[in-house]
């Protein structure tokens, strides 16, 4: 089972990119809400390190809500001498780990589930529908859709290239003490 995340120490939010303090809701303009996490910030809260870390900023983030991250996919990674040789491919357990990654944001900031570590419980519903491939900016948007007992939970997650969708599915987790 790979991991999805820990709690960690807790980490000074970085300032959000609008001083609109309008409450968030469904009708709210979505940079309003838009707080953006640097490489630095997300190590903070993720416990992956090279070569898993697997994603490189959060763009937009929602508390208990959603997140949006970016992976920039390079040659230059480990996978690639393998998968395949000459044709290299993102392989899709790899996309699939870096929207849970980015769920991992969202996860680590509810109140109500401090402490532990959050692991894969199940992949439902995930399919692959365009290859990524080295060069690509992988944008990936994870939504919590229910926490129960406060030790379950699921999430429905997106990744895409250029606005194209590449893998999407549903995301569930456990934490574990």
């Amino acid at each position: 089972m790979s991991t999805v995340t820990e709690q960690t120490n807790t980490i000074d939010a970085p300032t959000p990119a609008s001083s609109n303090n309008q409450p968030d809701d469904t009708s709210t303009n979505k940079a309003d809400n838009q707080i953006i996490y640097s490489i630095e910030d997300i190590q903070k809260l993720l416990p992956h390190r090279y070569p898993f870390a697997l994603v490189d900023r959060i763009i937009e983030y929602v508390p208990g809500k959603r997140a949006v991250g970016i992976k920039n996919v390079t040659i230059n990674e480990p996978h690639f001498q393998g998968h395949f040789p000459g044709r290299p491919i993102m392989p899709g357990v790899l996309i699939v780990e870096a929207m849970a990654q980015v769920g991992g944001i969202v996860l680590t900031q509810l109140p109500e589930l401090e402490g532990g570590l959050f692991v894969f419980a199940g992949i439902d519903k995930t399919r692959f529908r365009r290859q990524v491939v080295p060069g690509d900016q992988l944008v990936m948007t994870v939504e919590l859709l229910w926490v129960k007992q406060r030790r379950f939970g699921k999430m429905q997650a997106r990744a895409e290239v250029d606005g194209q969708l590449a893998t999407e599915g549903e995301l569930m987790f456990s934490l574990v003490s």
